[in-house]
């Protein structure tokens, strides 16, 4: 090995590694250029000059690419690989400066001049001093660095001279990057070299003794599956440390200006903090992070303060409500009522609107109405077959996947804390084991108690007193008392044939053309063939049937132009039954079914709207017994055990033996067995077809009633009266007896239309009934029973 260094050598340019004079270091050679320079120095005396490249990408580095001061290096061992590559060990001799490139090919050649280190005075006190802290840090390095051989501190202890001493732990410290160590190595001067160096043991120091800090924190709480948690602790500080940001500290600070932005209360904001607060001090991979980031999130998208612009014009709105629907003046004329007192003291805790009746009377598109005339947004809830309180109040944070109730979801969606809110189906909720829902809206609906309302998952209070709710419900017999007791509810009756036939001409046939792909001009419904559609296909309050009916025409035609035939078509009621079948309903001859004794026409309600129903009885030797059939409910049986009680106390007064139930068996029966029927309003007609049955006197074919009996022959009012009446209407019947009751109902929810032509008889006793219902006494007493 040559003492001195010579004046040119070939240039090997390192990426990313520097060789300080005394250390070894193992190489990687690859390059073309390189292979050939270490083959010729491995031929030759093995000298070579080793200078760090500026850009590790550079591929053919010359002069300007390359740190002007390097190594002066040995090459001990060399091994060749497969690929061709070379893993070289050297040893550098001493720090040389590069003056000049004297070649390029086949590889780099240069003149260099040794650069000396320039060594203060023996005894230098701040020389010495340095050196004690360097070896003092570099100790203490090597005892917290998991990857430093505990031999360094021997090595290091053993080493008098100061620049040697400097360049060795410079080599040994992989930690520190490419330009500190070249800047070491280009210091000349050994006591400016050292103090560089002791600066840079010093931060290496701290950072080894906050990553210990770490470690000793979170040792007890760090397990196997931890490894990852713990890592990604030390970066933080590491990063905290140096000054550096991350993702979670942008993240934590967008949410904070979220916070102060959404305008929550002050009360909701110190929550807020407190939780974000929380999150802050959470690593991202924390199960808990994600569950108080989503909580957060929901704190700040719900609508605080965005409200939408009410505009209440009362001349809009009922030009609105006219134009979406046909009919339902008296429901029309209560909305334009509640919204008159809305616009003259909005800040009014109004009644919750319960929109009530049969399926496809428009209940829902009525409260859409509602919202689009005033400007207010809509969000409807189904709360059919809802079971879990949580789906209205929501979860607890602690279950897994928990989120806020459905109220608070809706004004999320809405945007807005002022939409049109519709709790659709609110007569069908549940209830089991997981609480009972509609209790749960006993809050939400109650204006004294709704502008704290406080859903479990957010457990902070919510103003609800600025939703304009609106339910709407089937029937109100399932409702509790409670809720039923904070809704104001309107009913909505079934709608008459005009009323049906003008909806379907003004709405339903544009709709459907439309949705099957036709127009006005390829299809036109006559007002007869509308009118067949209702009469012989539906049976309904609603009209749901009759726009699915519609359909199936206009599929008909649109099949017709597929396949080739545009002629336009006019639909006409011959063309109905040609495209949809024989009718489905036929109105039943029931003045024929009357003409034998015992057989009596009453009017039920249905959910689906009104109908007639014939209750027949029979007598026949027995023994005091009486039979119902007809899936009837406990109530109908009650009322048929009263009918015959009432009866037999009365019995001679319409001819009959008062001792027949003695010998007899009697038999009541509800035609449609397979529909459950119950209800008192069949009272009066179980009495009448007694009567009829026992007596031999046939009841009137063209009179039907309805109405609840007591014992002592008094007759009680029923509901559904209008709906009742237009079954009568629907099956040709002109006369029919109602309650004495009930007359304030025929007045204010019987149409003119409806009215015309109906004769009506208001009743307060049994006798009255069975007197307007029963034929004359026939002409032979022969016939009549004993």
């Amino acid at each position: 090995m040559a003492d001195t260094v010579p004046t040119e050598l070939p240039i090997l340019p390192l990426r990313d590694t520097v060789l300080f004079p005394n250390a070894f270091m193992p190489l990687a050679v690859a390059r073309e250029s390189s292979v050939a320079l270490i083959d010729d120095a491995i031929a030759g005396d093995k000298q070579i000059a080793v200078f760090t490249q500026r850009n590790a990408g550079d591929e053919e580095p010359g002069q300007d690419a390359l740190f002007p001061v390097g190594t002066f290096a040995h090459i001990h061992k060399m091994f060749k690989l497969p690929d061709g590559s070379l893993r070289l060990i050297v040893q550098g001799l001493a720090r040389i400066r590069l003056d000049e490139v004297t070649a390029r090919t086949p590889y780099l050649r240069g003149r260099i001049s040794e650069l000396p280190d320039i060594v203060a005075e023996a005894g230098n006190v701040e020389t010495d001093a340095l050196v004690r802290n360097i070896r003092t840090n570099f100790q203490h390095i090597v005892e917290l660095s998991p990857v430093l051989s505990e031999d360094l501190s021997t090595l290091v202890a053993n080493i008098v001279e100061p620049g040697r001493l400097a360049d060795f732990i410079a080599s040994s410290l992989s930690t520190v990057p490419t330009a500190g160590k070249q800047e070491l190595l280009e210091t000349a001067d050994v006591r400016e070299r050292m103090d560089r160096l002791n600066r840079v043991l010093t931060k290496e120091l701290e950072v080894l003794e906050v990553g210990s800090k770490i470690q000793s924190q979170v040792e007890s709480e760090v397990g196997k599956n931890q490894r990852e948690y713990f890592l990604r602790e030390q970066m933080k500080a590491i990063q905290r440390e140096l000054g550096e940001g991350d993702d979670q500290a942008k993240e934590i600070d967008e949410l904070a200006e979220k916070i102060d932005a959404v305008g929550m209360p002050d009360d909701v904001k110190k929550e807020a903090r407190r939780e974000l607060d929380r999150l802050s001090k959470m690593p991202p991979a924390a199960a808990e992070y994600t569950v108080a980031r989503t909580y957060i999130d929901w704190l700040v998208t719900v609508p605080w303060t965005a409200r939408s612009e009410e505009s209440i014009d009362l001349a809009h709105t009922k030009a609105t409500l006219d134009t979406d629907h046909s009919g339902l003046e008296r429901v029309k004329d209560r909305i334009l009522e509640y919204l008159a007192v809305r616009k003259l003291k909005p800040d009014v805790k109004g009644p919750i609107l319960c929109f009530a009746g049969p399926p496809g009377v428009g209940k829902t598109s009525l409260a859409r109405s509602i919202a689009n005339s005033i400007g207010r947004k809509f969000v409807r809830v189904s709360l059919g077959g809802m079971r879990d309180e949580a789906e209205i109040r929501g979860h607890r944070r602690t279950y897994i996947g928990a989120l806020p109730g459905q109220i608070i979801q809706g004004l999320r969606r809405a945007g807005v804390r002022n939409p049109v809110f519709i709790l659709d189906e609110i007569d069908k909720l549940g209830h089991d084991f997981r609480g009972d829902p509609a209790s749960a809206l006993l809050e939400v609906l109650d204006p004294e108690q709704n502008h704290a309302f406080r859903d479990h998952y957010l457990d902070v209070p919510f103003d609800l007193s600025e939703v304009m709710f609106i339910t709407t419900a089937n029937v109100l017999d399932p409702i509790p008392s409670p809720l039923r007791d904070r809704m104001e509810v309107i009913e909505l009756g079934g709608y008459t044939e005009r009323e049906k036939l003008a909806i379907a001409r003004d709405h339903l046939v544009a709709r459907q053309v439309t949705n099957h792909g036709l127009t006005a001009d390829q299809i036109v419904f006559t007002d007869e063939s509308l009118s067949a559609i209702v009469r012989g296909y539906t049976r309904e309050a609603g009209v749901r049937n009759l726009e699915r009916e519609i359909g199936s025409v206009c599929r008909k035609v649109a099949r017709r132009r597929a396949e080739g035939d545009e002629r336009p078509v006019t639909v006409t009621d011959a063309l109905v039954e040609e495209f949809l079948g024989a009718p489905r309903h036929l109105d039943e001859a029931l003045a024929h079914r009357t003409q034998d004794p015992g057989v009596a026409i009453g009017l039920a309600w249905t959910p689906v709207g009104g109908d007639v129903l014939l209750i027949e009885a029979s007598r026949m030797a027995g023994g005091s017994q009486l039979t119902l059939t007809g899936s009837l409910g406990d109530v109908m049986k009650e009322s048929a055990r009263i009918a015959l009680s009432w009866f037999r106390a009365h019995a001679a007064q319409y001819g009959v033996d008062p001792r027949f139930y003695t010998d007899s068996e009697i038999h009541l029966h509800v035609p449609s067995g397979a529909i459950p029927k119950d209800g008192p309003s069949a009272g009066v007609t179980m009495v009448v077809a007694l009567a009829s049955a026992l007596s031999g006197r046939p009841v009137r074919g063209d009179l039907a009633m309805t109405g609840e009996v007591t014992l002592s022959g008094r007759v009680l009012p029923v509901g559904g009266i209008k709906e009742k009446v237009l079954a009568a209407r629907r099956h040709g019947i002109h006369q029919v007896i109602l309650p004495k009751q009930n007359e304030t109902n025929v007045r204010e929810d019987l149409s003119d239309e409806i009215r015309r032509g109906l004769t009506v008889h208001f009743v307060t006793e049994v006798a009255e009934v069975l007197a307007l219902a029963l034929t004359p006494v026939p002409a032979h007493p022969s016939l009549t029973p004993v």
